[in-house]
């Protein structure tokens, strides 16, 4: 009975919380509005609304953790929207692959060989691709930390052309960020690449295309940073560890 009582209580409390904030807005729609409740009438709601926040603060906080949760909601689900709404260009034929081509699992990582997050998360990512067979990653370059990263991005397209994207990214993102493009062809050629095709191809015209593809698609998702990750239908952005990777992989499987 106590914590019925409580729960009420706490219903009721916030509900003149509410009402507190709509007495503060209704000013903003106009004296008709504002004129339904008399002076004295707001100053007693206002009065029980004080009395209260003292008796229990944690209303407040209660409050905000509503507000937080249901904006969070709601990015969810405008996230989910775009996914769905873009699924024919998530992926496409020429965009990079690591783990199984034919995994059930797709996650799309948008990345950049820069970003310090973006680094933190590849030991994670390898782990999850060695632990699950059953995962497509599938990378989508989007260098938003200046030039450097648009060398990396460039460098690395060009070298899928020479079937060595794998090796010269696994270098890229072990090496100092701050890289010029001949220190880029100078990795590409400790990796065995071909640094004067490498150098050619990095010009092209179709790889200007393909990342500004993904860069529109990045902002149709409404991307704010890398790393990024779209598993299944949900968004995931930011680095996250080991245990929310598995889980939200596991929530794609199941999902299908």
């Amino acid at each position: 009975m106590h914590d019925l009582v409580t729960k009420i209580r706490r219903v009721a409390l916030a509900l003149l919380l509410g009402i507190a904030a709509l007495l503060i807005l209704l000013p903003l729609a106009g004296r008709a509005s504002a004129d339904q409740f008399t002076p004295a009438q707001r100053a007693e709601i206002v009065q029980i609304l004080r009395e209260a926040l003292k008796q229990d603060p944690s209303i407040l906080r209660d409050a905000a953790n509503a507000m937080k949760d249901d904006d969070a909601r709601r990015e969810a689900d405008a996230a989910r929207a775009a996914i769905v709404a873009h699924r024919d260009t998530m992926v496409l034929p020429a965009d990079p692959v690591a783990g199984n081509p034919e995994g059930a699992v797709t996650i799309v990582e948008f990345y950049d060989t820069r970003c310090p997050y973006c680094r933190a998360m590849e030991p994670t990512m390898a782990q999850l691709l060695i632990q699950d067979r059953d995962v497509r990653l599938v990378y989508k370059d989007l260098p938003v930390l200046g030039p450097a990263s648009v060398l990396a991005a460039h460098a690395l397209l060009a070298a899928q052309q020479q079937n060595g994207y794998s090796r010269l990214r696994t270098a890229l993102m072990q090496a100092p960020p701050d890289y010029t493009k001949e220190q880029i062809l100078a990795i590409a050629l400790k990796v065995g690449l071909d640094g004067g095709r490498l150098s050619h191809d990095m010009d092209s015209a179709a790889i200007d295309a393909r990342l500004d593809a993904n860069r529109q698609l990045a902002k149709a998702l409404a991307l704010d940073g890398t790393p990024a990750l779209v598993i299944g239908d949900t968004l995931v952005p930011g680095e996250i560890d080991f245990a929310e990777l598995q889980k939200a992989v596991v929530a794609a499987r199941t999902a299908r």
